[in-house]
């Protein structure tokens, strides 16, 4: 089948859309008709390399030296247009959402509660389909590898279905795709990894995309007071019409100028982390305006290999305080899309306050531009 995509051929290469050919659906394997896709950061740090191990890794997973060229997006939602044999929970008609991390329900981790680390995401970034080894787009006659084993920057996708969480067909796909990534992962690192409780103190530092779900779910967890920190006025403004209390640039003007009558110098039980780029001095930083007993959650991607942090070890000890690793908030993503969707339904999730404007898959690499230059908090792709 011949469809559209945006991909990228080399590393640091523009996005740009291109014909390609997507083979039927293999065992296990569902064809998608995409309706949107979000455009997260994530991609970015792809298409540039800083998310992909060395090429020994990449040719371990994939037979190959290099990760390019690639189908970009895992952010998306659309309608199920075809199933392969032994496929036994999606049929043709059905609405999903794409799921960055599958969930083979088999694993250690899937089957103690923890489908987000299955093990089958070792895969998730390079490599054929997770299925049997094989590759299902092209591109003449090179394989193209997929964002995530999904690639939602095409007209049409073939996934495992381990990798797609069917929604009931009166959701919202706009909002579903939204939800299926950034929004359930900063929602997740407020409510479960981070365990805010009601009367809590919650600060947010990078209150873009993910920063804005973590925000939401600083609200619905019960927080008192939600600080966002942003260097971008704009994106701290919007924060404040999505529940945010208060808002800074720095956590310096946090400890000096909100938290002292806030918290008479107790600081915040909660910092979660989900500012881009990340850098090491973050940790020491958001330690600094946690209270004793309190959690700092790392949800900011940091480039593949970084293996150094900036952190005042004594204090962290002394204070008894934590720093907390999260992917997808820590939770299943076969419960909490659904259940973020369902709030939103209900008008109590304002998905949409965070789009900022609508891209046709032709301008994918324009809505980067738009997300670097601080004009997007959250760019969809309409199919």
């Amino acid at each position: 089948m011949r469809v559209n995509a945006a991909v990228v051929t080399e590393q640091g290469g523009p996005w740009h859309t291109e014909a390609i050919e997507i083979d039927e659906p293999h065992a296990n394997e569902v064809k998608v008709k995409m309706a949107f896709a979000g455009l997260c950061r994530s991609d970015e740090h792809l298409r540039h390399g800083e998310m992909l191990p060395g090429a020994e890794v990449i040719g371990w997973l994939s037979g190959r030296e290099t990760a390019f060229p690639l189908i970009g997006g895992h952010e998306g939602a659309g309608v199920v247009e075809s199933v392969g044999e032994n496929v036994t929970s999606l049929k043709p008609g059905d609405h999903v959402a794409t799921s960055f991390i599958p969930s083979c329900g088999r694993c250690e981790y899937c089957a103690s509660g923890r489908p987000y680390i299955c093990d089958l995401g070792a895969h998730t970034l390079v490599g054929p389909m997770i299925s049997d080894g094989t590759w299902r787009h092209h591109l003449g006659d090179l394989d193209l590898n997929r964002m995530c084993q999904l690639g939602t920057f095409s007209e049409y996708m073939v996934v495992h279905e381990a990798s797609l969480i069917r929604i009931d067909p009166w959701y919202d796909l706009r909002a579903t795709a939204l939800i299926s990534c950034g929004i359930s992962t900063g929602f997740g690192s407020a409510v479960n990894r981070g365990g805010t409780k009601p009367g809590d103190t919650v600060a947010v530092i990078g209150c873009g995309g993910i920063g804005s779900g973590a925000i939401l779910g600083s609200v619905h967890a019960g927080a008192r007071a939600v600080i966002a920190i942003d260097t971008d006025p704009s994106k701290v403004e919007r924060a404040m019409k999505i529940g945010a209390t208060h808002g800074c640039a720095t956590t310096l003007d946090a400890a000096f100028t909100i938290l002292p009558d806030l918290t008479m110098g107790k600081n915040c039980d909660v910092v979660i982390i989900t500012a881009d780029p990340f850098k090491s001095e973050l940790i020491e930083q958001a330690r600094s305006i946690t209270a004793k007993g309190g959690v700092v959650v790392l949800t900011t991607q940091a480039s593949f290999g970084l293996k150094t942090l900036e952190v005042d070890v004594f204090m962290l000890a002394m204070y008894n305080q934590e720093i907390r690793g999260t992917i997808f908030g820590s939770e299943s993503p076969r419960i909490q899309v659904p259940r973020l969707l369902r709030l939103y339904h209900e008008g109590k999730l304002p998905v949409d306050e965070l789009i900022t404007r609508e891209y046709s898959l032709d301008d994918v690499q324009q809505g980067y531009d738009d997300l670097a230059s601080g004009k997007n908090v959250r760019g969809v792709v309409r199919f």
